[in-house]
C-alpha cells in the first residue's frame, strides 16, 4: 500500500519540476507591481523571486504574499512611468532558475475602486451620484444603477468627470449605484477595470445606506400570534353556536312580491301601515236630479197660485217659485215661457 503512494509522490514531484509555475504580474493603482505564481495551483515549495524594470538593477522581493506558509506572490513599489517599460522576473528554487519572463505592463494597470461614493437630490430636483478617484486624470469611469432591484443598467461617463445625474427621479422607487474605473486610451489604455465601488442607494425613505433594516418591535410577533388565535376562536364559535352566529351575522329576510298584503313589503308594523292608508278627509254626497214640470191641467190643485220645485246639491239648495198666470186654462208650454212670467228664484 505504501509503495503506490511513494510512487505517486515521486511522479508529482517530477511533474512539478518539469512544469514550473507561471508568473503573472499587473500594476495596481500605478503604485505597486503585484506578481503571483499560483494561478495553476498552489506551489509545493517556497520559491524566491527577483524582478526589475528595464534600465534598472535586479532586486530581490522583500514583500512576499504567503498562503499556508508557502510563498505564492510578491509586491514591489513602482512609479507611474514604469508601466511603459518592460518588466523582468526570475523565479528560483534554491540555486535553480525555474522561470524567467518579460512582462509588458502598459495594458495591465488596475486602479483601485472609486471612494467616497455618495448620492443625493440636487437643487435642480435631479438625482446626483458623486465619487472620488485617487488618480482623476486619464481615467474612464463606468456607472451602473438599478431601480427597485431590477437588472443593472450601465453607462459610460466621460474622462475626468466624477458625477452622474438621473433627471427627476421617482420618490416611490429605490435607486442603487456603483462605479468602476480604468486608465484611458490617451494614457495607456489599460484592459483591466477596477473592482466595483461600494453600492449606495436612494429612495423610499431617502436613505443612502443599503444595509439599513427596519427595527422590528418585540410586540409585533406577539400581536400576530394573538390575532391569529382570536380569529380561529371566532370561527369555531360561529360554527358551533347557532344563536351567536345569528346575533353576529343576522339573516336578512327576502321580500316576496307574491305576498297578498302590501304591509309585508315594508319594514313597518301593520298597525302603522293601516293608519297611514286611512282617508283623513270627509266628502258630502251630492245627488243630481233633472227638473220635471207638471202641466197645470193634470193637477187638481186648488186656488194655490204658487208651484215650488226644490233641488238639493252638496250643501246648497235651489228653490224655484213660479206665479200662476191669470188664465189658468193656458198650460205651461216651456220653461222659457214660464221664465217670461213672474219668475222668482230664491237662493
Amino acid at each position: 500500500m505504501l509503495a503506490p503512494l511513494l510512487l505517486l509522490l515521486c511522479l508529482s514531484e517530477q511533474i512539478r519540476a518539469q512544469n514550473p509555475p507561471d508568473v503573472e504580474c499587473l500594476i495596481v493603482n500605478q503604485e505597486q507591481v503585484h506578481c503571483v505564481w499560483n494561478k495553476n495551483g498552489a506551489p509545493g515549495v517556497n520559491y524566491t523571486f527577483s524582478s526589475w524594470f528595464e534600465n534598472n538593477k535586479e532586486s530581490n522581493c522583500t514583500n512576499y504574499l504567503i498562503e499556508d506558509n508557502i510563498t505564492i506572490g510578491c509586491k514591489r513599489d513602482c512609479k507611474r512611468e514604469d508601466k511603459f517599460s518592460d518588466f523582468y522576473t526570475i523565479l528560483r528554487h534554491g540555486n535553480e532558475t525555474k522561470s524567467k519572463k518579460i512582462h509588458a505592463l502598459k495594458k495591465k494597470v488596475k486602479l483601485n475602486p472609486p471612494t467616497n461614493v455618495t448620492v443625493k437630490i440636487g437643487s435642480d430636483s435631479n438625482l446626483w451620484f458623486y465619487w472620488n478617484q485617487s488618480t482623476p486624470r486619464c481615467v474612464d469611469n463606468q456607472v451602473r444603477f438599478r431601480i427597485n432591484n431590477k437588472p443593472w443598467d450601465s453607462t459610460h461617463v466621460p474622462s475626468e468627470r466624477l458625477s452622474y445625474c438621473i433627471n427627476l427621479p421617482s420618490s416611490n422607487s429605490r435607486y442603487e449605484f456603483q462605479v468602476k474605473s480604468k486608465i484611458t486610451e490617451s494614457c495607456g489604455d489599460s484592459d483591466i477595470w477596477s473592482d466595483w465601488s461600494d453600492p449606495v442607494a436612494w429612495g423610499f425613505n431617502n436613505s443612502t445606506n443599503t444595509n439599513i433594516k427596519e427595527p422590528i418591535s418585540v410586540w409585533t410577533p406577539v400581536l400576530y400570534v394573538v390575532g391569529a388565535i382570536t380569529l380561529i376562536l371566532l370561527i369555531i364559535m360561529l360554527l358551533r353556536h347557532e344563536r351567536l352566529r345569528i346575533i353576529l351575522i343576522p339573516v336578512v329576510p327576502k321580500p316576496l312580491l307574491s305576498s297578498p298584503e302590501i304591509e309585508d313589503w315594508f319594514p313597518f308594523s301593520k298597525g302603522l301601515m293601516k293608519e297611514g292608508f286611512k282617508a283623513n278627509y270627509n266628502e258630502q254626497a251630492c245627488p243630481v236630479r233633472e227638473y220635471a214640470y207638471v202641466s197645470r191641467s193634470d193637477s187638481n190643485i186648488s186656488d194655490t197660485s204658487d208651484l215650488t220645485v226644490t233641488t238639493d246639491q252638496t250643501d246648497c239648495s235651489v228653490s224655484i217659485i213660479m206665479n200662476e198666470p191669470d188664465d189658468r186654462s193656458a198650460p205651461f208650454a216651456s220653461s222659457s215661457e214660464s221664465s217670461e212670467e213672474d219668475l222668482k228664484v230664491f237662493v
